[in-house]
């Protein structure tokens, strides 16, 4: 180890997850502690990694985060998540950025401060690649003035801002590729809240948690669209039909507008929703590149004959992966088996049940026959702590018959997930 060049050394220490580890590491000789000064590039501390964080006072904690810091030079990324180790300074932590903000490429930055921090003042016009704050408040942007010109990845959790400013932060952030944005609290300023976003460059979105009468989203590079427990009146997103990746988990929206964007679509995801099926039929029927659909516990709210496997394989002939989650609805199945169109290129099968019955094996049965290439099928299921005699009875036919159907496709791997 004594051969090993101080920047290899530096490399190694910038490895490290915590910041308590770097330290320690380095006191084992004056080499490794010159490597820490010079060439460390990455520290981190966070109250998660060591809850002994938690123990220190804020005052005592502010001195042992800034010792550790300006004992540094050329710092490249910077991680402060500390959830629960009490309110800092803000005159410390601003000494903090402003000690290390020139070679600064990664900032992840949690830390409660009195009076609030503005972060974009100190680090705009700066050389940072990704950003993530989490638990703070930004006001008062100012595109001119804040700018990020290398910024590629921002990350706003539980961040109280408005939506001018929401808007204006991308306005000054030219080369955003990836926004991340999870349960923000959007500041109203009239009876209606609308967060309308543009970015040329953004390339990936993800919401979480969030609550608004409309949500416009306009960008012509977007490949990767995700909403997970979000409620909103109204989502449209407006682009070039690059988007590639789009994922729905737990959203309730009236009115879902992404039909101009689907045209080179390989994944639908949707689960926990509810939508008209003809309007959603007519946002994706023209994704004839999609290689993989999952529609799992979702409900189409006019279509009472369900929806059958001859749409599916007709309007989606590239499909490898396709997950379906078993439903009868007023006697009818919720994915019906009319037509006879195989689907060729499936490969992988993943089906699941609300409520089992005995229809549910002849199910999987027919969707067998309908993947001809399948290598792979995954069944999924939920089962209740306190089962009947009759729901024992139910699962007990159900593994019999999987058992003798499995026998005559000896080729394909079979497992079972239960909750």
């Amino acid at each position: 180890m004594e051969h090993l060049p101080v920047e290899v050394i530096g490399n190694i220490l910038s490895h490290l997850e915590g910041a308590r580890d770097v330290v320690i590491a380095s006191a084992t000789c004056r080499k490794w502690r010159e490597a820490y000064r010079k060439h460390l590039h990455t520290l981190a501390f966070n109250s998660n990694d060591w809850p002994a964080y938690c123990d220190i006072s804020p005052i005592l904690l502010e001195i042992l985060i800034t010792r550790t810091i300006f004992q540094t030079t050329g710092l490249q990324g910077l991680s402060i998540l500390m959830d629960d180790a009490g309110e800092f300074t803000a005159s410390t932590v601003i000494a903090w950025f402003m000690y290390t903000r020139e070679t600064l490429r990664r900032l992840f930055y949690n830390v409660p401060t009195s009076p609030n921090v503005n972060i974009l003042a100190i680090c705009g016009r700066q050389k940072l690649e990704i950003l993530a704050v989490a638990h703070n408040s930004i006001t008062g942007v100012e595109p001119n003035f804040q700018r990020f010109p290398c910024l590629k990845s921002l990350s706003l959790s539980h961040v109280c801002i408005s939506a001018l400013d929401l808007s204006l932060l991308l306005t000054a952030c030219p080369k955003l590729e990836s926004l991340e944005l999870v349960d923000p609290e959007i500041a109203i300023s009239d009876a209606q809240v609308t967060v309308e976003l543009s970015s040329p460059t953004l390339k990936s979105i993800y919401v979480e948690a969030i609550s608004l009468d409309k949500f416009i989203l306009e960008t012509d590079s977007i490949e990767r669209l995700h909403l997970r427990d979000c409620a909103l009146e109204v989502f449209e997103l407006i682009g070039k039909g690059t988007l590639k990746y789009f994922k729905i988990d737990d959203v309730s929206v009236i009115h879902l507008d992404i039909a101009e964007t689907v045209d080179n679509l390989e994944v639908v995801d949707v689960s926990s929703f509810t939508i008209i099926w003809t309007r959603f039929y007519q946002m994706i029927s023209r994704s004839s590149k999609l290689r993989k659909l999952r529609l799992w516990d979702v409900t189409f709210d006019d279509y009472d004959e369900g929806i059958d496997l001859e749409t599916i394989a007709v309007c989606f002939p590239q499909l490898k992966h396709l997950s379906l989650c078993y439903e009868l609805r007023d006697g009818l199945m919720h994915y019906g088996l009319q037509g006879s169109s195989n689907l060729e290129n499936v490969t992988v099968l993943e089906l699941g049940w609300t409520v089992i019955n005995d229809f549910f094996s002849h199910w999987i049965e027919e969707l067998l026959k309908r993947c001809p290439n399948l290598k792979k099928l995954i069944i999924f299921g939920v089962i209740s702590e306190a089962k009947s005699h009759e729901e024992c009875q139910i699962l007990a036919k159900f593994t019999s018959s999987i058992v003798r159907l499995m026998r005559k496709y000896m080729h394909v791997e079979v497992q079972f997930e239960y909750e």
